[in-house]
């Protein structure tokens, strides 16, 4: 399974105002959503008013398919009629190399046994916990 990440900005010359700008963003992200079934935010310039920094992610079991969908999405980006791509970096990765475990950046473990809690109880459907446990047990809430 890989995980691809793509991470862009657009310019958006004919802003007049933040809303403006929210508009065309809003635009690429239900567009390519809706097209690409990726998962897509804007994660930088969130005050500015020409110019949107987003990024997208997509999971699948194929990296040549992965970063056949990124390059398509780049090239619908860069013929966008209401604004201009600007910085584009692309990576795709295995979700092997990701860490296996819940660790901090100097690698000290984010849990320990006081963490540790009983698992949630079952729903009365089925046998699925309503919460259930995290990692080795941790309980993970409700989403």
């Amino acid at each position: 399974m890989f995980i691809a990440l793509m991470s862009f900005e657009m310019h958006v010359p004919g802003a007049e105002s933040i809303k403006d700008k929210r508009r065309v963003v809003r635009s690429v992200k239900d567009r390519l959503h809706r097209e690409h079934q990726v998962s897509v935010a804007e994660v930088a310039f969130l005050d500015s008013m020409s110019v949107a920094g987003l990024a997208l992610v997509l999971v699948n079991r194929d990296a040549a398919y992965a970063r056949s969908v990124c390059d398509r999405i780049a090239a619908k980006l860069a013929a966008w009629p209401e604004g201009r791509l600007g910085a584009l970096s692309t990576e795709v990765v295995p979700v092997a190399s990701l860490a296996s475990e819940f660790v901090d950046d100097q690698g000290r473990s984010l849990w320990d046994e006081s963490d540790r809690r009983e698992p949630a109880p079952t729903s009365e459907v089925g046998d699925e916990p309503k919460a259930g446990p995290g990692p080795e047990g941790y309980f993970r809430p409700h989403p």
